[in-house]
């Protein structure tokens, strides 16, 4: 399928649903300092020719533009005449929607993100368990582990990039970027917004979790935990 034989129904309907997802993460805080990215697929899937519409760079995205949104084509190049660029981090998208099929990814940067991905990345990946919220991910055993991966935060994003197919779990649908942030996906954006909140209630737990094992530690004669 081509990017024209997309109907204009269909992308007006993305870009609608984009925008008001973005109106949600912004009133969140999860866009501070124009951070952050939205994409979600148009049209049929294939692995050597696909579509998605994707978040402009620059732009404050607690505003709502004509201008926050272009669409661009597997190589994340902009298939309309457009002055407008797609995030600098747009391969990273293109990699995640070839390998998954997925449709929609969301990108956001926030505090908890930033500190377990920071926490955890000689590790490489942010270990999970017996979570509630692991059920978002349609895992429903009881107790269950999960491993979130955790990537370099190369400033050349295409060596980034190159490692998403090495690190991506089909089963756990989100990647950590190193003390930078966390991309979520899914198979629409109803989904992928799941996912998302999801992984940000995780993050949260599991720092708090770790505050209180420390507060609870116990105190040693000179008074020091």
């Amino acid at each position: 399928m081509t990017f024209a034989g997309i109907s204009l129904e269909h992308k007006q309907q993305v870009l609608g649903e984009l925008s008001l997802i973005k109106q949600q993460f912004a009133a969140k805080n999860w866009f501070p300092g124009t951070s952050g990215n939205l994409s979600m697929r148009v049209g049929e899937f294939d692995p050597e020719a696909f579509y998605f519409a994707i978040t402009a760079s620059g732009k404050d995205k607690s505003l709502t533009t004509p201008e926050d949104f272009l669409f661009v084509d597997k190589s994340g190049r902009a298939v309309e005449t457009t002055s407008l660029k797609p995030s600098a981090e747009t391969q990273i998208h293109c990699e995640i929607y070839r390998l998954t099929g997925c449709g929609a990814v969301f990108h956001v940067h926030t505090i908890f993100n930033n500190l377990i991905s920071e926490w955890f990345g000689e590790a490489g990946a942010v270990p999970a368990q017996g979570i509630e919220l692991i059920k978002a991910f349609n895992i429903w055993e009881e107790n269950a582990p999960i491993s979130i991966p955790v990537l370099p935060n190369y400033a050349d994003i295409p060596r980034i990039a190159e490692l998403v197919e090495g690190a991506l779990n089909p089963a756990v649908p989100g990647i950590l970027l190193r003390n930078h942030g966390i991309y979520a996906w899914g198979k629409n954006a109803f989904e992928a917004k799941k996912h998302l909140e999801a992984f940000e209630f995780i993050f949260e737990y599991l720092y708090r979790s770790m505050l209180l094992q420390n507060s609870a530690a116990p105190l040693t004669l000179d008074g020091r935990r």
